[in-house]
C-alpha cells in the first residue's frame, strides 16, 4: 500500500512535468512520512548512497566523452568504417553499426552518442540514398547495442547498486555487444539487398591508411581500458582519469579546435551530469529502505518462485521488465529502482551477479530505443525529421535483432562470462 501511493506521487509528478531526480526525491520523502518512518533514515541514506569510490569515475569519463565529441573523433572513425566496408552491399549502413560500436567506447552517454552520431551520419546516408526511416533505425539500433561498451555510465551505477566489480562488468561488455552488432549487421546485409542500397567506390590503398591514421587517434583508447583492465593496471576511476587526460591531450595537442573558453565549458556541463548523477544514486537508497521495510523483495521472490528452476525465463522476464523501464524512465532510474529488487533474487537462483547485470544493461538499452516512448529513439527520429508512427514498420526488423542477439546473451551466460575469466576478474 506504501509503495502505492508514492507510485501514485511519482506519476502525478512526472506527469506535472517535474524532472525524474526531483521526482523520485519528492515521492521518497514523501513515503517515508507516509510510513511514519523516522526522517533521520532520509539524510543516512542520501549519504551511503553517494559514497562510494567507483563513482569518481563518472566526472572522468563525462568529461572525456563530451570532449571528444566536440573534437570531432566520430567523423574519423566514420571515414575508417567507410573506408573499410563501404564498398561492400549494404556497407555503409553496416559502417554505422561498427561506428557505433567504437564510438561507445569514447563516448559513455548515450544522448551524446545519439546526437554525435546522427549529425556524422545522416548527411553521408541520406546522401547514398538511403531512406531516413532505415538511417534513423541504423542509428537507433547500433546506439542501443553501444550501452553494452564500456565506459558506460550506467555499467558504473549498475555496479554501484549491485556491489559488483566495475572493471569485470567493463571487460564482460565486449562481446556481447560484439554479438548484437552481428545481429544487426546480419538484418543490414538482408535489407540491403532487398533495397538494393548503394555502395561505395572500392577505396585505395592509400585512403584506407589515411582513413586509419586519423582514427588511431579514438581507437587508441579502447585498447587502453582493456589492456588496462585485464593486465591489472588500473581500477575503473582511474580508467576514467586517464581516459580524460588522453582527451585533454588530443584536443590541445592534435585537433587543436577547442578553445580554453569551451573546455570551461565542457568540464561544466560534465559536472551537471555528474551531480544529477550521484543525486539520483542518493535518493534511490530511500526506495531501497522503503522497498525493504515494505516486505518487496519477499513478495517478488514469491511471484517468481516458480521461475528457480529456470535461470534463463527469470532473465528473460526480469529483462523485459527492465525494457518497459528503460522506455519509460530512461537508463539510470530503471537501474536504480528496479534492479536492486530482483538482484538478491538471482543471486539465489545462483545466477552470476556479471551475467545478471550484463543482461539488465542490455535490456535498458534497448528500452531507451523502444517506440513509442523511448527517449534515445526519439532524439534519432529528431535528426531524421520523422514521428514514431512513420518510422515503427521500418524500425521492427531492427528491433528483432535487438532481442534476437539479447537471447543469445541470455541463454549463453559464457558470452558475457568468457573474458573476464580470461582476464582472471572472476573465477
Amino acid at each position: 500500500m506504501l509503495l502505492a501511493e508514492v507510485a501514485a506521487i511519482f506519476l502525478v509528478l512526472i506527469l506535472l512535468s517535474m524532472p525524474i531526480v526531483f521526482a523520485l526525491a519528492v515521492a521518497g520523502i514523501a513515503g517515508l512520512w507516509i510510513g511514519g518512518y523516522p526522517m533521520q533514515q532520509l539524510s543516512s541514506a542520501l549519504v551511503s548512497g553517494s559514497q562510494s569510490w567507483v563513482l569518481l569515475a563518472i566526472p572522468a569519463f563525462v568529461f572525456a566523452g563530451n570532449l571528444m565529441e566536440r573534437c570531432g573523433m566520430s567523423h574519423a572513425l566514420v571515414e575508417l568504417a567507410r573506408a573499410l566496408i563501404g564498398w561492400v552491399k549494404g556497407g555503409l549502413g553496416m559502417s554505422v553499426i561498427v561506428v557505433a560500436y567504437f564510438f561507445s567506447d569514447i563516448c559513455g552517454s548515450k544522448m551524446a552518442e545519439v546526437s554525435a552520431l546522427g549529425s556524422a551520419l545522416m548527411p553521408p546516408l541520406s546522401k547514398a540514398g538511403y531512406d531516413r526511416r532505415d538511417s534513423a533505425s541504423l542509428i537507433a539500433a547500433g546506439t542501443a547495442m553501444g550501452m553494452l561498451v564500456p565506459p558506460a555510465i550506467f555499467m558504473i551505477v549498475i555496479a554501484q547498486v549491485t556491489n559488483t566489480s566495475a572493471v569485470a562488468l567493463f571487460v564482460a561488455g565486449f562481446i556481447p555487444a560484439m554479438v548484437i552488432m552481428l545481429c544487426l549487421m546480419a538484418v543490414v546485409y538482408v535489407r540491403a539487398r532487398q533495397k538494393n542500397w548503394p555502395v561505395d567506390t572500392r577505396p585505395s590503398l592509400k585512403r584506407i591508411g589515411e582513413a586509419a591514421l586519423h582514427a588511431a587517434v579514438p581507437m587508441v583508447v579502447p585498447f587502453v581500458i582493456l589492456a588496462g583492465f585485464i593486465l591489472g593496471i588500473i581500477t575503473a576511476t582511474e580508467a576514467g582519469a586517464v581516459v580524460a587526460g588522453y582527451a585533454f591531450l588530443a584536443a590541445k595537442l592534435y585537433y587543436r579546435n577547442v578553445s580554453w573558453r569551451e573546455m570551461g565549458s565542457i568540464a561544466y556541463d560534465s559536472a551537471i551530469l555528474t551531480a544529477a548523477v550521484v543525486f539520483l544514486l542518493a535518493v534511490a537508497s530511500v526506495y531501497q529502505y522503503l522497498m525493504g521495510v515494505s516486505g518487496v523483495p519477499q513478495l517478488l521472490g514469491e511471484l517468481l518462485s516458480p521461475l528457480r528452476g529456470h535461470p534463463w525465463l527469470f532473465l528473460t522476464v526480469t529483462a523485459i521488465v527492465s525494457c518497459l523501464f528503460g522506455m519509460v524512465l530512461e537508463g539510470l532510474p530503471a537501474a536504480v529502482v528496479l534492479i536492486p529488487v530482483v538482484f538478491p533474487i538471482s543471486e539465489s537462483m545462483g545466477i552470476d551477479p556479471i551475467h545478471f547485470n550484463i543482461v539488465q544493461t542490455a535490456a535498458v538499452g534497448i528500452g531507451l530505443f523502444l517506440p513509442p516512448m523511448g527517449v534515445g529513439l526519439l532524439m534519432a527520429l529528431r535528426f531524421a525529421r520523422l514521428n514514431v508512427g512513420d518510422h515503427f514498420r521500418t524500425y521492427l526488423p531492427y528491433m528483432l535483432a535487438l532481442f534476437a542477439g539479447l537471447l543469445l546473451i541470455i541463454c549463453i551466460p559464457e558470452i558475457s562470462l568468457t573474458l573476464p575469466r580470461l582476464a582472471g576478474l572472476i573465477r
